[in-house]
């Protein structure tokens, strides 16, 4: 654990960036905040929620928070990043991957606001200081879905109702973040049904209710009978529901919000981030002018993940095989990338390189692996786990 506490304690004392010179008066701040898409995306209307709840918590008032809604990951993002500058923002934030370098180079011109772009992972090598990256340990409560997933596959395959442990994931890119949520589910399922096996449809959009639809049926249609989704809208849900209702045995674990409203006896649970858990610290340190960490990062330990109410199909027993796992990952007994649960072509992975510093997503530095664990978030806090394990196919959209 030595050389991994080495690199942590490196992190934590360089990669800080202080927020303002001196306190600002809470009446005087001014926050903006940039959403690629708006309430109608369960991603984005997660994020709306976490700023509204450390809005509450903070006392600030509708009058010093400026929404920008739909903004894609093109230079609109500079732009509105610029206005929202220009209008006295003292601290700006985004909530998509590809804001990131829109957001920097905003940065560059603005050194007295601050810019924090949520699900980031290239502020910890910025030569800026008033840039930071965030991220929830969604890989915690992917596990925990994994396992309300693997409890109804073992409760299906017990009856004789199916015999394949077959299960699908709706993905949106075949990006480290996905990868690393996508696997977390599949250990988590794998921790009940040792011998389950996943294949993974892309549909090259975080929100594309048509295409995520399409990639749940073609994934039914192959046999899958539980399907997972890194994708924001409900197209996978209301696919799976109906799909269930003409007969078939066929079930949902969403991401972002509850799918009981749109699958009502096929959704099992849904992985939740509740952003409120980071926006709040990190509001509250640039109000009072504190330093903010370049990467900041938590999980079930601070409130920060959960999954979604059960559904009415999950199987008996669920609850508290879900108590145990969050139990077990708030007090370090359960690790949910232990090496000795997943191989990769066989062989058991001892090593891997997790920060990339020349920009070809290949790790160069940043050893995550010690004492047999896969260390996800603590090196920076976006996911870098993007090993693909034995068990899981990628299929292609061909």
């Amino acid at each position: 654990m030595k050389k991994l506490f080495t690199v942590l304690f490196v992190l934590v004392f360089t990669l800080t960036v202080v927020a303002f010179n001196a306190e600002a008066a809470a009446e005087d701040f001014k926050l903006g905040v940039i959403l690629v898409h708006d309430e109608n995306s369960g991603y984005d209307m997660a994020h709306i929620d976490g700023v509204k709840g450390a809005q509450e918590k903070l006392g600030l008032t509708d009058d010093q928070i400026i929404f920008k809604y739909n903004i894609p990951e093109t230079e609109a993002c500079y732009d509105n990043a610029v206005d929202l500058a220009e209008q006295g923002c003292d601290l700006i934030i985004s909530d998509s991957y590809g804001h990131q370098s829109y957001m920097m180079q905003a940065a560059a011109e603005y050194p007295d606001v601050i810019f924090l772009a949520a699900t980031g992972d290239t502020a910890w090598k910025e030569p800026m200081e008033n840039v930071a990256n965030f991220f929830p340990h969604t890989y915690e409560s992917r596990y925990v879905s994994g396992i309300v997933a693997g409890m109804k596959l073992k409760e299906l395959l017990d009856s004789g109702k199916i015999t394949d442990p077959y299960v699908g994931y709706v993905g949106a890119y075949p990006y480290a973040e996905v990868v690393s949520g996508y696997t977390a589910f599949f250990l988590g399922i794998r921790s009940i049904v040792p011998d389950a096996h996943m294949d993974v449809q892309y549909t090259n959009s975080w929100y594309d209710p048509k295409a995520e639809g399409e990639a749940a049926n073609a994934l039914i249609s192959r046999g899958c009978v539980i399907i997972g989704q890194h994708a924001d809208s409900t197209g996978a849900p209301s696919a799976i529901q109906a799909a269930k209702d003409s007969g078939k045995i066929v079930y949902s674990v969403g991401y972002n919000i509850s799918m009981l409203a749109v699958a009502p006896t096929a959704a099992l649970t849904s992985a939740q981030n509740r952003w409120a858990a980071l926006y709040t610290p990190i509001i509250e340190k640039a109000m009072k002018g504190e330093a903010i960490p370049k990467d900041f990062s938590v999980g079930y330990a601070n409130d920060a993940v959960q999954i979604a109410p059960l559904g009415p199909e999950v199987a008996e027993g669920t609850q508290e095989a879900v108590d145990a796992a969050i139990a077990g990952i708030i007090d370090g007994s359960l690790n949910v990338f232990d090496t000795d649960n997943f191989t990769v072509k066989g062989e058991k992975i001892t090593s891997f390189l997790a920060l990339d510093t020349d920009g070809d997503w290949t790790g160069d530095t940043g050893e995550a692996i010690e004492d047999g664990i896969f260390y996800e978030s603590k090196l920076i806090s976006a996911p870098y786990f993007s090993l693909r394990i034995d068990g899981i196919t990628e299929l292609t959209n061909e």
